[in-house]
């Protein structure tokens, strides 16, 4: 070095803005025409208004990806989190089918782009789903910790959403238990 002026891209050194890693919370909603019964999706709203807050709190970046209709669709990948996404979860309906398969194939591409780009960001999945589709083949594992969120209400109960996320190695919680808490 010369008078503290680096020669070569080696003598640079480069720190980190911040002592912790950023993280990034993948959100899959779930918003075909199944969820409308029993108030699932509305009750879900209030929960995923309260997931947006934390992230916000928290600084955490956010994905966000809808399944309803033919195919998924991204409402935000990888921003902060911030409180414009309050507007858009006012205007979310249900309706169509259920891309939910679909939308696990596109986020876990995402994801693994994005660990490649940010090796340091911790990466977290929250899927919130009514399971109700018809079958699926071997899923492959998300490479991120995950909470699968049931929001499938009514007298008859098919389960397939506690299915889904023992495929998928993720943790599965009840919309009722997270909403009694």
């Amino acid at each position: 070095m010369l008078k503290g002026r680096p020669r070569q891209h080696e003598d640079l050194l480069f720190h980190q803005r911040t002592r912790f890693p950023h993280e990034l919370w993948m959100v899959i909603v779930d918003a075909s025409a199944s969820t409308r019964r029993h108030q699932a999706l509305s009750d879900a709203k209030g929960l995923l208004a309260q997931l947006f807050d934390d992230a916000y709190r928290q600084r955490a970046r956010l994905a966000l990806l809808t399944a309803s209709g033919n195919v998924p669709t991204w409402q935000v990948q990888g921003l902060k989190a911030s409180t414009s996404l309050r507007a858009w979860l006012d205007g979310l309906g249900a309706g169509g089918g259920t891309p939910l398969l679909a939308a696990l194939g596109e986020a876990g591409r995402w994801l693994a782009t994005r660990q490649r780009r940010f090796p340091a960001e911790q990466q977290r999945l929250v899927l919130v789903t009514d399971g109700r589709v018809k079958e699926w083949p071997l899923l492959s594992v998300l490479e991120c910790p995950g909470l699968l969120i049931d929001i499938e209400r009514g007298p008859i109960r098919l389960g397939r959403a506690k299915q889904l996320a023992a495929a998928l190695e993720a943790d599965y919680r009840h919309i009722d238990e997270l909403i009694s808490v």
